[in-house]
């Protein structure tokens, strides 16, 4: 017998009522080791796709990739063998008509007879054969002293030659080596001491760090009217590609902007805001079609502009996609059509057309809607107030902003990415690398400014240094007067 038939009545109400609490408490204590478990697998989940970022599923760097390498697809063999292609445009030396010296060289005695050839010029010469050797002659420096002088007249009275007031009174470097020097820290990325070694090992000068560096001052300033020269040829271009970027000065972290088209570079520092972006002058007068990535906090501010989001970044995010939902096709779906989306475009600019044929895009631009509506179907909104997932929001995106996306193909002006931007921010990233950050944001700034200047001068085909050439010695570069983009 369990017992139970000895209890009365109140007890075994007692009992079951018990029982009762236990159950709900269990319940609850079910509930809560659910909610539990749930969290923890959703945390698993956020850092294994943390611990799975890489260059080809994110914004991250390919510095930044590590051991965790992105999974590149092979491939396809084209046949061709490895190297230079029978047709491609070689890149030896070739014979110059005119060369700027010759040397003659005789047989000192005669092979048939072994007679002694003694005093021999051209006018012996039955024919020659000619080699060439292309080198630089040794550097030095030549110290020039220029005197002003002082005439007596017949008169009695002496006249002076009168000194530029830009002549200093003391020793000076000249424009060629301030060139070289400037040339060196900007451009090549060289750190102040290594560029004052490098200049005494090569010309034989001895220039001070601190000479080097009171340069970069100078020469922004000489190249101050061709930078607004530069900043207004964007603002009135047709297409505009902007982004921001992180950088370090004085080890606190600083954001960088860049503006930028084919033929023109403008960079500057500022915080990551509107005003930030205004206070540089170019965004908030440009009525053309600014391509830039998904930040609206910031690009949202420009609605007088047309807008192209990037779809490199958005590629990269479908790709992380793929990788966490393996089982579902959508972001494979959607970024394949993007891809042969950016591939037509390509094709049809090369062509010579003046837009996409609508037969080369219709199946794709198909699949694009298709692939968000099914991963909305996937992926459909949680509670408004709620916060929603990776997917869903990415999905909203690419169906809310699907015309910005897509908007390259109806106008052969635009690119598809923002690649533009982020390859004229990469100088400055690599300076940080090399040279270390800058202390001051002045001296940022200054760097920023000489680099805006050589960028905009070298998409010109003009070399760097010609561009500083002209620069230090008050003639500064600057780009023809005709709408960008």
């Amino acid at each position: 017998m369990s017992g139970l038939e000895s209890l009365s009545r109140e007890e075994l109400l007692t009992l079951l009522a018990m029982s009762d609490r236990t159950v709900e408490l269990v319940k609850t204590q079910n509930i809560e080791l659910q909610a539990s478990l749930a969290r923890a697998l959703a945390r698993i989940a956020e850092l294994e796709r943390r611990a799975g970022r890489n260059s080809g599923n994110s914004s991250q760097p390919p510095s930044a990739d590590g051991f965790v390498k992105p999974d590149k697809p092979k491939t396809p063999p084209s046949g061709r063998r490895r190297g230079k292609q029978p047709g491609a445009r070689g890149g030896g030396l070739a014979l110059v008509e005119h060369p700027d010296a010759t040397v003659d060289q005789f047989p000192p005695s005669c092979g048939g007879c072994g007679a002694v050839f003694r005093a021999l010029t051209a006018k012996d010469s039955a024919g020659f054969t000619a080699r060439q050797c292309t080198d630089i002659p040794p550097v030095s420096v030549v110290v020039t002293e220029t005197r002003w002088h002082r005439v007596r007249c017949g008169c009695g009275h002496t006249t002076a030659a009168i000194i530029p007031a830009d002549v200093p009174d003391n020793p000076c470097y000249g424009p060629q080596i301030q060139t070289l020097a400037v040339y060196l820290v900007v451009f090549q990325h060289v750190p102040l001491e290594r560029a004052a070694v490098l200049i005494a090992d090569l010309t034989g000068a001895a220039p001070s760090t601190g000479w080097i560096a009171s340069l970069l001052p100078r020469a922004a300033s000489l190249v101050a009217g061709s930078l607004r020269l530069i900043k207004a040829l964007l603002t009135l271009g047709h297409v505009l590609h902007a982004d921001e970027t992180t950088t370090n000065i004085a080890g606190k972290r600083r954001y960088l902007h860049a503006a930028c088209t084919e033929k023109l570079t403008f960079l500057g520092l500022a915080p990551r805001s509107r005003a930030g972006a205004d206070s540089l002058g170019v965004l908030p007068h440009f009525r053309g079609t600014l391509v830039h990535d998904a930040y609206f906090q910031l690009y949202d501010g420009y609605p007088n502009a047309s807008h192209q989001l990037c779809c490199a970044h958005v590629i990269r995010e479908l790709t992380a996609q793929h990788e966490l939902f393996a089982d579902q096709v959508w972001a494979g779906q959607i970024r394949w059509a993007l891809a042969q989306l950016i591939k037509q475009a390509r094709r049809a600019r090369e062509a010579g057309l003046p837009r996409i044929p609508p037969q080369w895009i219709g199946l794709y631009l198909r699949i694009y809607h298709q692939g968000v509506a099914v991963g909305l179907r996937l992926h459909p909104r949680t509670h408004p107030s709620a916060a929603q997932s990776d997917a869903t929001n990415l999905l909203e995106r690419l169906r809310d902003h699907a015309s910005s996306y897509l908007r390259f193909t109806d106008d052969l002006h635009i690119e598809a990415t923002n690649n533009r931007a982020e390859r004229d921010q990469r100088p400055v990233k690599t300076q940080v690398k090399i040279s270390g950050c800058h202390q001051s944001e002045t001296g940022a700034a200054t760097w920023l400014a000489l680099r805006s200047y050589l960028s905009s001068a070298t998409k010109h085909g003009v070399p760097a240094f010609e561009a500083l050439r002209l620069a230090m010695t008050g003639t500064p570069w600057t780009p023809p007067i005709a709408l960008e983009g």
